[in-house]
């Protein structure tokens, strides 16, 4: 039983509990109103500087976008290192960012240290970015701001002719859709390119997670854009796209980041604020620039099909032109970009891994597994992991083979193999993949055809709204109704009542600065504050299932509609037509490369016999790994290492290594004996036979036990060398510069003439059970070149679980 004193002394317990709650409540109630005050000021006075890019690093504008002949209201920026940041180096690849213009303005791929910029200026790399003024230039379109970026990656290749690769250029959001696009136009411009959390294929995605896909379908069409355009006098609010974004998470809109605010208003001033000035710098588009958006993109989903023209038709945008590898890094937590709206474009232009190694892309993609759309930008774990290391292995990835690879990034161990040869904390590994596991991400394509409805359909509508409304739409608007239209957009008013132009906001000013001088926190073990957090959860969890019942009553209604067969029929779609899957060339390309086929053929043949003592060892490390499935640093950096420890690495640069690797790879796909039964002609010195293959050996071995089949090509070229196996560590001598020898690398053929490699050996082949489809096992892929695995990696399925 409870004692009288020990009831009278709870007494006085409980109501300090109580009291000191609500003194904690009140405090937190000052200063998360004056941290809004905060933001709403900010917000003014960024607006008064003209929305300067919100980067936290120092930049010099090179090129202005609005000088040059299809002006636009883009500008070319390098990025100034900070002082306590080393020197860039010229012969490093300069990087370039493009941020989205989605509504928000540029530098959210650099606001802090820690982002995309960050580690490349800690690298050492020379940063540009490019960025945008809040208003677009009158007239200005789509093809124009192409037309600019296509004008300062020249400006950039022109400042580093030495450099050792093309820029590395990343595409953050709709920046990437823009990069792929121009990629696909001038592939030569760029070196490889990152799709950070880009949209590419717009109605992929799965039923009952992805519900931002419908929304062009239950609005009508594309005419809601053009409509708000011409209440704009011309102009879109960006501020709308940014509303549609907080509305597919009211939970996170409503409440949760303001309560976190004020639960941690002590320590989330700082990151509140930050973010906000970049969430809160709305940006314009001219009426023609978010036509040509909506209708080219989000609702006609014409990229991924190759059905992209220049105004003059003369350009056609066809993603299988670009000629650097293409990474693409996209998460499950993402509701505005899911992997399928960031990968199913393979699918949508190639049948089969050998489709794409017939066209010479490399395509790397990376998938996170929780972190949410602006997290692939913004947060600091994310670049300090994916990104950083997605960079660090940029030259592998260079030289990687075409096919199809998955980054995987794990951390290493103490007693991890060439530990020494990983750069940073974490292993990255290439696995190889088919068509096959990118659809397997999916959960099928056949709910794609209800937005083949859609695009009818608002093809139709847009042609109404033209002729019949929008005429007087634009009579009836000017510039102060749009301005007066801008101003009343609830995330501006917002933002203006919680700032200094409220005089009963301003005075909240002094009294936060007494709190801050008298401030009592409490400790979590607080009832009060314990039931405060509960009450919290409970009104997420009530926002976050009205959230989940608006999106499935969204997507029934969609169904309902264009998954009906009469409004199908009625605009001349076949519901049940098979997916439009691997496009086919026209019968000019596959002429084309029939040509080229030949032309290779007897390029690939005097190559067998005439090759560098570099390209023999290439050749025979390439021979070995054939069959390999996995890719990661630690052979290819031991490699470099052993051609800087030869003194070989100003002569053998990166792009003439990744020529010599690409062509020797397509000489063992397709001449595999020749190509074999030639090396003792290419190495006649016993002792360089012997080194060759003591340098194979040491580095497959970097990986762990060699595979049988590795073992087995190795005694073949041990047999075709006359040389006994592997015997000793290999010293840094192992490669020496042959004067005598013709230039260790040649031009390699055209990417277009690749041909599809021998079948491997039955011995060779492996099947991976798999859901929903059961592909084949990983073809063959010669470069994959320095390292083995003793088994097929399973790609990583898509979560079960709903992202909240």
């Amino acid at each position: 039983m409870l004692s009288t004193s020990s009831v009278v002394s709870a007494i006085p317990a409980s109501l300090s509990s109580w009291a000191d709650y609500w003194l904690d409540a009140w405090q937190r109630s000052i200063l998360f109103v004056d941290v809004l005050r905060e933001r709403g000021n900010i917000y003014l006075d960024h607006a008064r500087e003209g929305k300067p890019p919100v980067l936290v690093f120092d930049y010099e504008v090179l090129l202005d976008g609005r000088t040059l002949p299809q002006p636009a209201n883009y500008a070319l920026a390098r990025i100034i290192p900070p002082a306590d940041f080393p020197a860039t180096e010229a012969h490093k690849r300069p990087f370039v960012v493009i941020d989205p213009r989605a509504g928000h303005g540029p530098g959210i791929g650099g606001f802090k240290f820690d982002s995309e910029i960050g580690i490349a200026l800690r690298s050492g790399h020379p940063c540009y970015f490019l960025i945008f003024s809040p208003q677009p230039v009158p007239g200005q379109t789509i093809e124009a701001v192409a037309r600019a970026e296509k004008a300062f990656l020249d400006e950039v290749n022109r400042r580093h002719p030495h450099a050792d690769g093309k820029p590395f250029v990343i595409g953050n959001c709709q920046g990437g859709w823009a990069l792929a696009m121009l990629a696909s136009a001038a592939p030569d411009t760029v070196g490889p390119i990152l799709l950070a959390g880009a949209p590419i294929s717009y109605w992929a995605g799965v039923e009952g997670k992805n519900p931002m896909r419908y929304a062009g379908g239950l609005l009508g069409g594309s005419w809601a854009a053009s409509f708000a355009s011409d209440l704009g006098n011309g102009e879109f609010d960006g501020t709308y796209l940014v509303n549609n974004f907080e509305q597919l998470n009211p939970a996170n809109t409503y409440w949760g980041k303001l309560y976190n605010l004020y639960a941690n208003v002590d320590t989330e001033r700082e990151r509140f604020l930050e973010f906000e000035r970049w969430w809160g710098g709305h940006f314009r588009l001219n009426r023609a620039e978010i036509d040509w958006i909506v209708q080219n993109l989000f609702i006609g989903n014409r990229l991924s099909a190759g059905e992209i023209t220049d105004q003059k038709g003369d350009i056609r945008l066809d993603l299988r032109n670009i000629r650097s590898p293409i990474i693409v890094f996209a998460s499950w937590g993402d509701n505005i970009t899911p992997p399928q709206q960031a990968l199913n474009w393979i699918p949508d232009l190639y049948g089969s891994v050998a489709d794409i190694r017939a066209h010479g892309q490399t395509i790397v993609y990376c998938l996170h597994q929780s972190v949410g759309h602006l997290g692939i930008f913004v947060s600091g774990g994310v670049a300090r992991k994916e990104h950083e290391q997605l960079a660090f292995t940029l030259d592998l990835i260079d030289v990687l083979p075409p096919g199809v690879y998955e980054a995987v990034i794990t951390d290493t161990q103490p007693d991890m193999l060439g530990h020494e040869y990983v750069d940073g904390r974490y292993l990255v590994r290439f696995e190889a993949r088919e068509v096959a596991d990118i659809l397997a991400l999916d959960d099928g394509r056949d709910d794609e055809a209800a937005f083949e409805v859609v695009k009818r359909v608002a093809e139709a509508n847009q042609r109404l709204y033209d002729t019949f409304i929008s005429l007087w739409v634009r009579a009836a608007s000017n510039s102060q109704t749009a301005a007066w239209l801008r101003l009343a957009n609830p995330a501006r008013q917002e933002r203006l009542f919680f700032s200094d132009l409220n005089p009963a906001v301003a005075a909240i000013k002094p009294l936060a600065d007494a709190v801050r001088r008298q401030r009592r926190n409490i400790g979590a073990d607080n009832p009060l504050l314990r039931s405060e957090a509960r009450s919290s959860d409970a009104i997420e969890d009530a926002l976050n299932q009205y959230r989940d019942l608006r999106d499935t009553l969204q997507e029934q209604l969609f169904q309902s509609i264009y998954q009906s067969p009469w409004l199908a029929r009625l605009v001349g779609v076949d519901l049940t037509a098979p997916h439009r899957e691997g496009k086919h060339r026209t019968w000019q390309q596959d002429e084309l490369l029939r040509l080229k086929r030949i032309e290779l053929e007897h390029q690939l043949l005097q190559a067998a016999r005439h090759a560098s003592p570099l390209e023999a060892q290439l050749r025979a490390l390439l021979y070995c790994a054939r069959n390999a499935k996995v890719v990661d640093e630690r052979p290819f950096n031991a490699l470099r290492q052993v051609l800087r420890d030869a003194g070989l690495d100003r002569e053998i640069t990166l792009p003439r290594l990744k020529e010599a690797v690409k062509r020797q790879t397509l000489l063992i796909l397709q001449h595999e004996d020749e190509a074999l039964a030639s090396l003792p002609t290419l190495l006649p010195d016993t002792a360089q036979r012997q080194r060759c293959v003591d340098l194979i050996t040491r580095l497959a071995a970097l990986q762990g036990p060699l595979r049988d089949e590795f073992k087995q090509r190795l005694d073949r070229v041990t047999a075709a060398l006359g040389v006994n196996p592997a015997t000793a560590a290999v010293q840094p001598t192992q490669l020496q510069p042959t004067p005598a020898q013709p230039d260790p690398v040649q031009p390699t053929p055209a990417p277009e003439a690749h041909l599809e490699p021998t079948p491997a050996p039955a011995a060779a082949k492996a099947t991976r059970a798999r859901k929903p489809a059961a592909p084949k096992a990983v073809a063959s892929n010669a470069a994959e070149a320095t390292t083995t695995e003793n088994a097929t990696p399973a790609p990583r399925k898509r979560p079960t679980r709903k992202p909240t």
